[in-house]
């Protein structure tokens, strides 16, 4: 099966109800899209797709684990993922009108005469949104075994000789701190 048409799902065949997916998610997935701030992706994609008269439900389960740097040390972050996304998908005559007029980014407009629903951007999307934003070692086990110990002396250094009385801004704002306390 071709790669890309792994992630197109004939809709107009299913009956309605409930239909399940399931995506196994590599570095391989990302290749047709941008430079990625993560690799050793891991990661599975189960789709719970509800086909209802006229419109769609979509539930995306993000699980899994990737690799980041981290942003304090610097060193690979082994990251667990887990998350949930739901769009709804509606079938109307003008979908290109419609998309573009839509605030709710959780629904999408596709065409009546639509037969295939490619979930790929969807996917790459919320497996992006799964990963938080600030990415670091866990503060309070900043020595732990995914830390990098040379970066984490640097900034003990840095914080041991941070003295906010050297610094003469601070003088002239300790005669405030003075008249509040009388």
């Amino acid at each position: 099966m071709n790669f890309r048409r792994e992630f197109e799902i004939a809709f107009v065949g299913l009956k309605p109800g409930v239909h399940e997916f399931n995506y196994e998610i590599t570095d391989k997935f990302f290749e047709q899209f941008q430079h990625q701030d993560f690799n050793n992706c891991k990661s599975i994609v189960k789709l719970a797709l509800d086909k209802q008269n006229g419109f769609m439900l979509l539930k995306f389960e993000i699980g899994g684990s990737l690799e980041v740097i981290c942003d304090r040390c610097n060193n690979n972050l082994p990251l667990q993922l887990w998350d949930e996304f739901n769009i709804t998908i509606k079938m109307v005559e003008e979908p290109e009108v419609m998309n573009a007029e839509e605030l709710d980014p959780d629904v999408y407009y596709i065409s009546r005469g639509e037969s295939h629903l490619d979930v790929s951007n969807w996917i790459y999307e919320f497996i992006n949104l799964s990963i938080p934003m600030h990415k670091t070692c866990n503060y309070e086990n900043m020595d732990g075994p995914n830390c990098n110990p040379a970066a984490l002396d640097v900034l003990k250094k840095l914080d041991s000789n941070k003295d906010d009385s050297s610094n003469p801004i601070w003088k002239d704002l300790e005669k405030f701190r003075n008249l509040k306390d009388n």
